[in-house]
């Protein structure tokens, strides 16, 4: 998997658990607010996608080499409502440099 795919994984995967944390929050004041479940069966759906999410920014902090404190941080950003949102734009902003600067030095050396 090349670090534009891996990067990819990691934005589509950060978008979608974002929207399913805002599900999930809702869920959560349905039921505790209002006594209605019918949003019982999200909170499984949401931690499946939640590990996959794990798994994608690990995946790309491997990859870019981050430090196991930047790579705690953005997994708990999954955690806080909106915050995915931003994280992963600051996140992939970051990546995105990095990786067109590896690709710069690549071809340098190619060359």
């Amino acid at each position: 998997m090349t670090p534009r795919a891996k990067l990819t994984f990691f934005r589509v995967m950060a978008f979608l658990v974002g929207v399913f944390l805002l599900i999930l929050a809702t869920h959560m004041v349905l039921y505790y607010g209002f006594d209605n479940d019918v949003l019982a069966w999200w909170p499984a759906p949401h931690g499946w996608f939640y590990m996959i999410y794990i798994a994608a920014t690990a995946v790309l902090g491997f990859e870019l080499r981050w430090g196991l404190g930047k790579m705690v941080g953005v997994m708990l950003a999954g955690c806080v409502p909106f915050l995915s949102f931003w994280v992963e734009h600051k996140v992939s902003q970051q990546a995105k440099g990095q990786i067109e600067e590896r690709e710069r030095s690549a071809d340098k050396v190619a060359v």
